[in-house]
């Protein structure tokens, strides 16, 4: 029943469904150029909560068709007028028309390689491809990487919109990030993979997704992708640095309100060694309920809910079950796992966007795992108030210089908080963290800034300071969110970067060029320094590269 429900549930509602859209896929850049204007005007969007991404592309093409930048520079323009033209099939204004098509038949969107617009099909193909070598100083390894692949996407019937994305990959990160696979045997942000030649990695990557309206307000969409939830550089609710994974999503937006319900199949753990992952035998499986609830209170302000429950069983390595009752979409996930007398892993909170004045906006997070409010008042420490917080804020066209943004941006997250007495518990997938990507025990300052002088020149820097509390040997202090919790070194004096100190500072520069729609030339320059108190060697960095991309986005380890 478990691996046939998610199908059974959305193939049996295409007869209601309305015209529907793909999403725009998740892209830091891309994003911030769309929410920019959110904060420039100091106006929220009535098309989409841009605490829940990604957005679809009907509902960017509609915001910027309705959006007045009378005045703006002209790299807005250039910005309105690219955005438009990357979701032509929805916009009613878009300069989109090649002048010159290739070979008559390919080109004739400036965005599109091949696309084709019927009353009932709709298609746009393009090639992906991504190319990059560069030096570090840490090792005498060229780190680089090649991928190759296409995407695909489309609406057929006025009803049932397609997404996909497919791309083979070779590549060879710098030490550090080499270093990470070599302990956790995966690779951030990816699935299965094997060795290639002496250091590298051969992986396959693959998104694709089929979406649909049930009705005029609620949209479904089910198949194989990744989600982030916030408005910040990090997310400690869900962000897309583990690897994409098995949704159902049903959203339900009205009036000033939208509801967002996902399920999802989660991998528990991997094997694998040096070499590669095996694929011998299924790994095992768990599951994620999710749903957040984000409300419009005037213009200005949004603030947001949220639940989520991962369950599995240890019972057997294949048979984890589908709990039926954490499908309820408009229930509270606490009350089922207390009355299944299960020991489940709920997590909840709250997020908000404040747009303060037109150009500045404030932002946050709350993220409660577990706490007992007497332990707090005691002050003692105590391992189970596991929570963590995020509060941020974006000023762009800082003091009046056009397309100069500056973002702001602290998060701090309690020992032990997304860890669990089970694996099948833990907030994870595929032995990565579902929200930050140090996992837990830290605190972090993250400070970006992006100056675009003319439109197709990007320039950004990013600059990351983190202090955590590593795990060594057996040691178990909170930061490792795959340890089961009951291995826990203290019950009380617990407090954030215990462990083995460590300081990490992060920084890089990028060149951002787009010769062609959604073609880019990039040359970007790393600094990382690790400071530990169990490793005294310089683990420091300097990784410089360049890069070839079209039609996709930035390869960030920011970690």
């Amino acid at each position: 029943m478990r691996h046939h429900f998610f199908i059974f549930i959305f193939t049996a509602l295409p007869f209601l469904s309305f015209s529907q859209s793909t999403n725009a896929p998740l892209n830091p850049d891309y994003y911030h150029w769309i929410d920019r204007y959110e904060i420039k005007q100091g106006t929220l969007s009535p098309n989409f909560h841009t605490s829940f991404k990604p957005y679809r592309r009907s509902e960017i093409a509609r915001y910027f068709d309705s959006l007045s930048i009378r005045g703006y520079s002209r790299t807005d323009k250039f910005n309105q007028a690219y955005l438009m033209r990357d979701n032509w099939e929805w916009s009613d204004s878009a300069d989109y028309k090649s002048s010159k098509p290739f070979l008559k038949y390919f080109y004739k969107a400036r965005s599109d390689l091949f696309s084709v617009r019927e009353k009932d099909f709709d298609l746009h193909l393009n090639p992906v491809l991504y190319l990059s070598a560069g030096n570090e100083s840490a090792s005498d390894v060229t780190p680089f990487i090649n991928t190759r692949g296409v995407e695909v996407r489309g609406i057929v019937d006025e009803k049932v919109g397609f997404y996909s994305f497919i791309g083979e990959n070779q590549a060879n990160f710098p030490l550090y990030v080499r270093e990470g696979v070599e302990d956790n045997i995966v690779i951030p942000g990816e699935g299965f993979w094997k060795e290639f030649k002496d250091d590298g990695y051969d992986f396959f990557t693959a998104r694709g997704y089929i979406s649909l309206n049930a009705t005029r307000h609620i949209d479904l969409q089910f198949g194989y992708d990744q989600f982030f939830v916030g408005n910040g550089h990090r997310s400690l609710i869900l962000s897309h640095h583990a690897p994409p994974y098995v949704f159902l999503k049903v959203n339900t937006q009205v009036w000033k309100i939208k509801y967002t319900n996902l399920f999802t199949e989660l991998t528990e753990d991997v094997f694998g060694n040096a070499r590669g992952l095996t694929g011998s035998r299924p790994y095992p499986k768990k599951y994620m309920a999710f749903h957040h609830l984000g409300v419009n209170i005037g213009k200005k302000f949004n603030i947001g809910v949220f639940e989520s429950v991962v369950y599995g069983s240890e019972d057997s390595l294949q048979d984890a079950s589908l709990e039926l009752r954490y499908l309820n979409p408009i229930i509270f996930y606490r009350a089922i796992e207390q009355q299944n007398g299960s020991s489940d892993n709920v997590i909840l909170g709250m997020d908000f966007k404040w747009l303060v004045t037109p150009g500045f906006s404030l932002y946050g997070q709350w993220v409660l795992d577990e706490f007992l409010l007497d332990r707090i008042r005691e002050g003692n420490g105590w391992w189970g108030n596991k929570f963590g917080f995020q509060f941020g804020g974006e000023y762009v066209d800082v003091f009046g210089i056009e397309n100069l943004d500056v973002q702001l941006e602290t998060n701090w997250v309690r020992p032990y908080t997304f860890s669990h007495d089970t694996p099948f518990g833990s907030y994870s997938h595929y032995r990565q963290p579902l929200a930050h990507p140090i996992g837990a025990n830290f605190k972090e300052l993250v400070g970006v800034l992006r100056y675009q002088p003319i439109g197709r020149l990007n320039v950004s820097g990013r600059l990351i300071w983190s202090n955590y509390g590593a795990d060594r040997d057996t040691t178990n202090w909170g930061g490792d969110i795959l340890l089961n919790n009951t291995t826990r070194e203290r019950e009380f004096g617990n407090e954030i970067g215990q462990g083995v100190s460590t300081n990490l500072l992060y920084g890089d520069l990028t060149i951002s060029f787009q010769f062609k729609h959604n073609v880019f030339f990039d040359l970007k320059h790393i600094y990382r320094r690790l400071d530990s108190e169990w490793d005294f060697q310089d683990r420091t960095t300097h990784y410089t590269s360049v890069a070839f991309r079209w039609n996709i986005p930035q390869r960030f380890q920011e970690f």
